[in-house]
Formats: structure tokens, C-alpha cells, sequence
């Protein structure tokens, strides 16, 4: 970079750089895609602009129901040393304010998939809640469940119970939470049935404004976070096409990787695809 005096990284997760510039946090959207709680070594080019673009679009059409960290994603506005380097950071990075994280991912279920069916047809329960007998495979659940996870910096997120959110949280953040993030969803959910989009799930993540009130903050409601399905094509009682990472999964899962080593690389046709698949939910749900 050309000059990062005031840039200070903090950080680097998975997809993101967080720096702290000014009192405020820049959280930087790389290309990078994780899968099974790898990095992989191939990028997905463009997509940390295309994830940027869908989290400010759903920042800005869900902030009736709750608060959230964006200040811009303007960088013509940001502080010097940003726009110093706009090679970098231009199109990609959201200007947040500061949180105190909540230590809990606030997962919401509309479908049955993934982890859940197949914990459902072991035991009948997702994440240890008891459903009804005789459920299909992506079916859509009556009411959408709010399952917690922990939030874990290195390793696995744990899928922990309503009950152990609230020792961890305390049980009325966690209440307010789940509140929220249902209301969160079941929002999202209609305004993209509308464009043909079916949300099965998604994750979202809270924290403490400097004033102590909750926000919502990372990412919401992207390809990353969420399982995206193209409405005219679901079936229940089968897997379902995405608009998501879960296409990258999928690859993962027909290779013979063991998930204990490094992931094997991308094919030029899978990266090419992903591409496709992030652009089209970007331009379904943000019309």
C-alpha cells in the first residue's frame, strides 16, 4: 500500500481484513473463499466487491428492525489513507463503527438442510430441537428455528443450545436476539421470494454500539453466510441448486479430499462458476 499512516490492521479472518482507522473499524472483503473451516488457496475473483455490494444493500433495507455498524462503502469518503489506496480498498470495504461482539452466531433455519437433515434423520431433532415425523429433505419448516452456534476464532463453531447462548450471553441479550434475528430472516426471506430466490438459511452476528445498544454487524444475508436457492427450481425430498458457496462444498465433497489436509485447488470451470452463481444472487436480490 501507498500510504497507511492512521491504518492500522487489527486482524485477518477467513475472507476479511479488519483495520482500525480514526476510531472507526474498515472491514476489507478479500476474494478468498472458505470451505469446512478452510481457506482455500484459489480466489474467487471479484467476489469480495460482490459481497460488499449485498451486505450494504441488506444493511440499508433491514435497518427499521435493527441498527447496524455501516457507516459507507463510499471510499471518496473515507479517510486519507484509504483513499490513498483505492486500488485496494475501493468497492470492497465497509467504514463500521466500533462493537464489543456478541460471542454468538445467531443462525436462523427456514428449510431443512444441510447439518440439520442429516442430524433430523438420525434423531429428529435439528440442533437438538425435536420436529415432527415424516420431513423431506428441504422442506420448509412451519415456523424457521433459531439455532445458535458459538463463535469460535480458531477451529469449529459449535451448534450449542438456546439455553447455553444465554450462559454464554446472558439469556436477555439472547432473547432480544432471537427476536431479531427471526425477524431479520423472515424479512429477507419474503423480499427475495419476490425476485425468486428462496433464503433456506442464513447467519447473522450482533454487537455493542459504543452507547451499548445491539447492532448488526460482519455480513448479512450474502452468499457466503446463507443457503440461496433458485425458487423455480425447488423440489423438496432432494438437494436443491444454489446461488452460494454451497456449489464450492459440493465440488469439496465428490473429490477425495480428507479435510484434514490442505484442500486440493480449484478447477478454471469451478471458479468461473462460483463467479456466476455470486453475481446472479447479487443481481435477484438486490433489484
Amino acid at each position: 500500500m501507498d500510504n497507511n499512516e492512521g491504518l492500522t490492521h487489527l486482524r485477518s479472518g477467513k475472507v476479511r481484513e479488519i483495520y482500525e482507522i480514526e476510531g472507526h473499524m474498515l472491514i476489507v472483503a478479500t476474494d478468498r473463499i472458505s470451505a469446512y473451516d478452510w481457506v482455500l488457496e484459489d480466489e474467487i475473483p471479484g467476489k469480495g466487491r460482490l459481497l460488499t455490494e449485498i451486505s450494504a444493500f441488506w444493511f440499508d433495507r433491514l435497518a427499521h428492525i435493527v441498527p447496524n455498524h455501516l457507516i459507507t462503502t463510499d471510499i471518496n469518503v473515507m479517510p486519507d489513507a484509504v483513499q490513498a489506496n483505492r486500488d485496494y480498498f475501493a468497492g470492497r470495504s465497509m467504514l463500521v463503527m466500533p462493537a464489543e461482539v456478541v460471542p454468538i452466531e445467531c443462525i436462523v433455519r427456514g428449510y431443512i438442510t444441510g447439518s440439520g437433515w442429516r442430524e433430523y434423520k438420525k434423531l429428529g431433532t435439528v440442533c437438538g430441537i425435536e420436529l415432527p415425523e415424516g420431513l423431506e429433505e428441504s422442506q420448509r419448516l412451519e415456523d424457521p428455528l433459531f439455532t445458535p452456534s458459538t463463535k469460535a476464532d480458531e477451529g469449529h463453531d459449535e451448534n450449542i443450545s438456546f439455553e447455553k447462548a444465554c450462559e454464554i450471553a446472558g439469556k436477555e441479550v439472547m432473547e432480544t436476539l432471537r427476536e431479531i434475528s427471526l425477524q431479520l430472516y423472515t424479512t429477507a426471506r419474503d423480499h427475495a421470494l419476490l425476485r425468486g430466490v428462496i433464503i433456506a438459511d442464513t447467519k447473522f452476528e450482533f454487537g455493542l454500539n459504543p452507547d451499548g445498544e445491539l447492532m448488526l454487524i460482519d455480513e448479512a444475508l450474502t452468499p457466503d453466510s446463507s443457503r440461496f436457492w433458485p425458487a423455480e427450481d425447488y423440489e423438496p425430498g432432494r438437494s436443491q441448486p444454489s446461488f452460494d458457496k454451497q456449489y464450492v462444498r459440493d465440488y469439496l465433497t465428490g473429490t477425495d479430499w480428507d479435510r484434514e489436509s490442505p484442500p486440493p485447488p480449484l478447477p478454471e470451470e469451478v471458479i468461473a462458476r462460483t463467479v456466476e452463481k455470486y453475481e446472479q444472487a447479487k443481481a435477484l436480490l438486490t433489484t
